[in-house]
């Protein structure tokens, strides 16, 4: 039976680079040392103007195909997680697929998850492999947060950053996503939330859960979503590794969704976990939602930190509320190794 595997990963970053010494310059009202303190976010890639999570999205898997010499004629479905799609409808994976010159036989899905979306994208794409329908499967997180976010909003302009990755999960032989784990609690409805675009009406539409202090389309109830994180996340984590016959001491990384600093070390101080173990790598790109993990896999893989055979937990959380996690191990043969 053929498994799935996290194959070859590709990044685009957008080229305006925002940095917070930038932000104080325009905002000297602003402190930026201490919002830097808690973040952990120095500074983040921001979206042209015109510039969609789509157009992030193609770069991004033109650059996996160029780097990684794929034929793209041999992707068989093409999955977007995205919070920014160019239109309510159609799908953008199905415009992705026109733009990219896949196959027309090549299935084409969007869905709109956030901060989990990774890890429920790899559930999504092993089912595929497993059950036959697919073996290369385009697995691409891009968001454009920062058009939500006005000029003046201090709490979510110095966290988001735009972004995409391309993930090429393909078949393999070999077991290495196990374990998966989901959670949702649509209660948390209201301390992440873009209330406007969608066939809601206004006066029917969910209401932040405090009182909006910015004029953000976007609405962010940070200490709510510490506090679910901070409730939901070990838990998850300790029913992965026991349901599997493991300890947490039998995990090399805990890779999580690059939320901020705060929240992840708060994150790694509950758990018992030393710094080594939970990598923490924001500080130049930001919070970028749904590409936050592969974009962590990304980084480590090439900085020789992600070590091939080690046994690894994969944890996405947020917007919803939903979370999800996996055990994991990179079984991907890199280049000159």
């Amino acid at each position: 039976m053929p498994y799935a595997q996290i194959g070859p990963i590709a990044v685009h970053l957008p080229e305006r680079v925002e940095t917070n010494a930038q932000l104080q310059a325009e905002h000297p009202e602003w402190d930026l040392q201490v919002i830097g303190e808690k973040t952990g976010i120095m500074q983040r890639h921001i979206s042209a103007d015109g510039e969609t999570a789509a157009d992030l999205a193609v770069k991004a898997a033109e650059k996996l195909f160029a780097e990684h010499d794929i034929d793209r004629e041999s992707v068989d479905f093409i999955m977007l997680c995205t919070q920014t799609p160019d239109y309510p409808l159609p799908t953008t994976a199905c415009l992705l697929q026109q733009r990219l010159g896949l196959s027309s036989t090549c299935g084409a899905i969007d869905y709109n998850l956030g901060c989990s979306g990774f890890v429920y994208g790899l559930a999504m794409a092993d089912g595929l492999i497993q059950s036959g329908v697919a073996r290369r499967i385009l697995l691409i997180t891009a968001e454009t947060y920062s058009k939500y976010i006005d000029a003046d909003d201090r709490s979510l302009r110095t966290i988001f950053g735009d972004a995409a990755a391309a993930t090429l999960v393909q078949a393999s032989d070999e077991k290495s996503l196990w374990g998966f784990q989901f959670g949702s609690d649509g209660s948390g409805a209201d301390t992440l939330l873009v209330a406007d675009g969608g066939a809601r009406a206004p006066q029917d539409a969910h209401k932040p859960r405090h009182r909006k202090r910015w004029k953000s389309r976007l609405y962010m109830d940070g200490p709510s979503l510490i506090n679910f994180t901070v409730g939901a996340v070990p838990k998850l984590i300790e029913e992965i590794v026991q349901r599997n016959d493991l300890t947490t001491d039998d995990i090399d990384l805990f890779l999580l969704h690059q939320a901020t600093f705060k929240m992840l070390e708060q994150l790694r101080i509950s758990m018992g976990v030393d710094e080594a173990r939970l990598p923490i790598r924001l500080r130049d790109v930001g919070n970028t939602v749904s590409a936050t993990v592969p974009i962590l896999i990304d980084e480590l893989r090439r900085d020789g930190t992600l070590s091939q055979g080690s046994t690894n937990v994969l944890v996405g959380f947020g917007v919803g509320w939903s979370w999800a996690g996996c055990l994991w191990k990179d079984t991907f043969e890199r280049a000159g190794r």
